[in-house]
């Protein structure tokens, strides 16, 4: 397993301590989803947020965390139950990590955490020097009360094996990055880059799902929209028009590559105005 690992390694061609250890908190995440499926994870959950755009639809830009909903809501839910088999996949690569449940019951968004030093010390790494005591983290969060009209869809990885995936599907996941643009006290560089990506893309937002998101959570909540295409550009354009561009996109700079930074020169507001204008919708949301 130890040569799986190195050749999975070797396809990053990280040229700095950074790239690599990017490269290795990738593979413990996918390592970590592989785990997951086989602790029977996904029969329940689906994948969604900006490592499941890197990883499942090449968005070009790292993310630090692996992010699920539940396909129904289930206040009851805890990591627990999937952390034994989690422990023991992880065990067959020679990943010997901590997992800490960091979910409380009273919260709807569950967190847990792997933690490991292990990954590191097994490979051949040019740069990264992971034995200083500092661990390789990746955080996990389920949301159990998700909103509802979400659209799910199915993908397969072959690393480390052949595995299956539940995830949301991307109109929908484009939703709730809606929503954060929208509703997020702070201003994520990460949000805004990824919106460009799904416009590039020409995905159209789940309407509905933004909705019913925007009614559980934000300034909206409780308050029944009539959020079509007119509302939802105005909405973007009043969020466009308050933002620190420049804070903006020192945020997401360290999470791209040098051609991705370039392009950051180009935020403002004119220019995301622009990706507004070019948004699509399906036929019967507007």
């Amino acid at each position: 397993m130890i040569d799986l690992l190195r050749r999975r390694l070797d396809s990053y061609a990280a040229a700095d301590a950074r790239q690599e250890e990017q490269a290795l908190k990738e593979m413990l995440q996918e390592l970590a989803l592989y785990g997951l499926w086989r602790a029977g994870f996904f029969a329940v959950a689906a994948f969604q947020g900006g490592t499941s755009l890197r990883l499942l639809h090449g968005l070009r830009r790292f993310s630090e965390d692996l992010d699920f909903i539940l396909r129904e809501a289930d206040a009851g839910f805890a990591w627990q139950p999937y952390f034994t088999t989690l422990v023991d996949v992880l065990a067959e690569f020679g990943v010997r990590c901590e997992l800490v449940d960091r979910g409380k019951m009273d919260r709807a968004v569950r967190q847990s955490m792997i933690k490991d030093s292990s990954i590191g010390r097994q490979l051949d790494l040019s740069f990264y020097r992971g034995d200083t005591g500092r661990k390789l983290k990746v955080k996990l969060e389920v949301d159990t009360g998700p909103p509802g009209g979400s659209g799910f869809s199915y993908h397969y990885l072959d690393f480390p094996l052949d595995f299956e995936l539940c995830t949301q599907d991307l109109p929908s996941n484009l939703a709730l990055k809606l929503h954060a643009l929208l509703c997020r006290p702070s201003i994520k560089g990460r949000d805004w880059f990824d919106f460009g990506w799904y416009i590039t893309q020409g995905v159209a937002p789940n309407l509905p799902h933004l909705a019913a998101a925007l009614f559980q959570q934000g300034p909206w909540q409780g308050v029944t929209l009539n959020l079509d295409q007119a509302w939802l550009q105005t909405a973007l354009l009043e969020r466009i028009g308050s933002i620190d561009w420049p804070a903006a996109a020192r945020d997401v700079q360290p999470f791209l590559g040098a051609a991705q930074q370039a392009g950051l020169r180009l935020w403002s507001a004119r220019f995301f105005t622009d990706k507004v204008a070019r948004m699509r919708f399906a036929d019967g949301l507007r």
